[in-house]
């Protein structure tokens, strides 16, 4: 079992005890909970089923979606096939980064490389932190 399948099934776990928190339906009760659940339902009810593999494929929107496609009861081979899928797709642009990354950093090994890549990067900091 190599780490990526262990992230994965944990991944898939994790969806699955969502999925039957949202199915159970106790978070309407909840302030606030019955907001966040409304807002995450639209993607499913102008897309569907499909609306599962859409809602991974976005940042945020794929932590949540797990709780309304468990209050929609969208059929569970569908739901942990499309969450296997857009988790996939993560799964493959984090490894494109790394792999981008790690044969960037063979290139800026020298001293120097190291010093301006720190400069870079405090730069970019710096900028971040005053835009915020």
């Amino acid at each position: 079992h190599s780490k990526f399948y262990k992230d994965s099934d944990n991944l898939v776990v994790g969806s699955l005890i969502t999925y039957g928190v949202g199915a159970s339906q106790v978070l309407e009760g909840l302030p606030g909970a019955a907001g966040l659940l409304h807002r995450s339902e639209g993607l499913l009810e102008r897309h569907g089923t499909r609306g599962v593999l859409i809602a991974r494929l976005l940042p945020l929107a794929r932590t949540f979606v797990s709780l309304p496609a468990g209050a929609r009861r969208v059929p569970l081979p569908a739901f942990v096939a499309l969450t296997a899928a857009g988790s996939a797709v993560w799964a493959v642009g984090f490894i494109t980064i790394g792999v981008l990354a790690g044969t960037a950093w063979v290139t800026v090994s020298s001293v120097l490389g190291r010093v301006l890549l720190g400069a870079g990067l405090l730069i970019v900091a710096l900028a971040l932190a005053r835009r915020a």
